[in-house]
């Protein structure tokens, strides 16, 4: 029997993702709660038969509370990595010169295997190398018989299996690694909502995904690439809806072009009628405090000032020691920006473009005459869920039942 509870008291939604620390059901009702409208299941971390009994406790309390809760499975992408340390751990000096071979045997501060033959076709000399989420550079000295040979820029300790990134190289990997088809396989299975697809790079990866989705679920795109960014209007034509995930790409771009990005993705975006996600690092402190810094609450409020159509939790609730506490968080920044005055003034400055049906003109024209008369709300008569998306991607002031 479905609970009696008011709606949310705002627009912009709220992506919660899944982990040790939230996936009991008791946690997850608390999470929904506290203002969580959708749930990210990581398919980087854990085992299906975990994600199977996660999926099952949202669709139980989906049933019990009578509200629809959208699941995303987040596919791991072909995230390069480097092979394991003799003693699992080195310290890189700057200056010293490192190579990266294609030998499985335990590396040393001199080399290490790196278990990804095509890169060494695609990096050349002059090339930068970022490990451990950028935390170390190299420069590509030479390509030397299946070896590239560097110099380390920035030094720190590397240990066994940590992440590589080429923010010079258009790397020549398939959009799906096995893994990524078999996990895909399963989420479909358990009958997910959205499907988000990693390391996106042009809009070719896109179609690829599309054609193994057969249409079982809407198709996310997260641009955490520069390649990704060169051709983001393309990749927004094809993609249901994109994701600013700004952690890689943070790492393989300067810090400071971040922002700025952010705000042009979501605005094109907004002209197509794509929704749109932030994410990464909104509530970074919250992982082991229950109170966010001054500065995370200004980044949730210009997320939901530039229009993001959700805003998303990593670790913070996947495994963080404030899970309820971050989205009760989260949900009242988004709530006190909304309420100002001028929020929809700003969200309205980019007009979305209709497209040249009749379903879209109308949903154009009763989003203006509903502003125009101040309605109370907007009612959609709908079998698919296609006319209410096509009112709601235009932004409606009043509720949309």
């Amino acid at each position: 029997m479905a609970l009696d509870i008011a709606p949310r008291a705002r627009k912009v939604r709220i992506l919660a993702t899944i982990g040790p620390a939230s996936r009991d059901p008791a946690m997850l009702r608390k999470l929904w709660l506290a203002g969580a409208d959708a749930f990210r299941i990581n398919m980087s971390h854990g085992a299906h038969a975990e994600h199977r009994t996660t999926i099952a406790a949202i669709r139980a309390m989906e049933r019990e509370i009578g509200r629809p809760m959208t699941i995303l499975a987040d596919l791991q992408g072909p995230k390069l990595r480097v092979g394991e340390f003799a003693g699992g751990r080195v310290e890189l000096k700057p200056g010293a010169k490192f190579t990266l071979d294609s030998d499985p045997a335990p590396g040393s501060a001199r080399r290490v295997g790196l278990p990804h033959p095509e890169i060494f076709a695609a990096v050349e000399p002059g090339a930068r190398l970022l490990l451990d989420d950028g935390k170390l550079a190299l420069r590509v000295t030479a390509m030397r018989g299946g070896r590239i040979e560097t110099e380390v820029e920035v030094g720190g300790p590397l240990s066994d299996h940590k992440g590589l990134n080429l923010p010079d190289v258009i790397v020549p990997l398939a959009a799906l690694t096995e893994k990524d088809v078999s996990d895909l396989a399963f989420a479909l299975d358990e009958g997910v909502d959205w499907v988000a697809l990693s390391f996106v790079q042009k809009p070719e990866d896109v179609a690829e995904a599309r054609k193994l989705i057969g249409g079982k679920a809407a198709l996310l795109a997260k641009i955490e690439k520069p390649a990704a960014i060169a051709r983001i209007d393309e990749i927004l034509e094809v993609a249901d809806a994109v994701m600013v995930a700004r952690g890689d790409l943070g790492v393989e771009l300067p810090p400071e072009r971040v922002p700025p990005l952010q705000k042009q993705i979501v605005e094109k975006a907004r002209r197509l009628g794509r929704p749109v996600v932030i994410a990464t690092q909104m509530l970074e402190s919250m992982i082991k405090s229950p109170t966010p810094t001054r500065a995370e609450v200004s980044d949730v409020a210009t997320a939901v000032n530039d229009g993001a159509d959700a805003i998303m939790l990593s670790a913070e609730s996947a495994a963080g020691d404030w899970p309820e506490e971050a989205v009760k968080m989260m949900d009242r920044i988004a709530v006190a920006v909304e309420a100002d005055p001028s929020h929809f003034a700003r969200v309205h400055f980019t007009e979305t473009r209709p497209d040249p049906t009749t379903a879209d003109a109308l949903a154009d024209a009763a989003e203006e005459i509903a502003r125009t008369v101040s309605a109370a709300a907007i009612i959609c008569f709908t079998l698919s869920g296609s006319t209410a998306r096509r009112v709601a991607r235009e932004r409606p002031s009043v509720p949309l039942l």
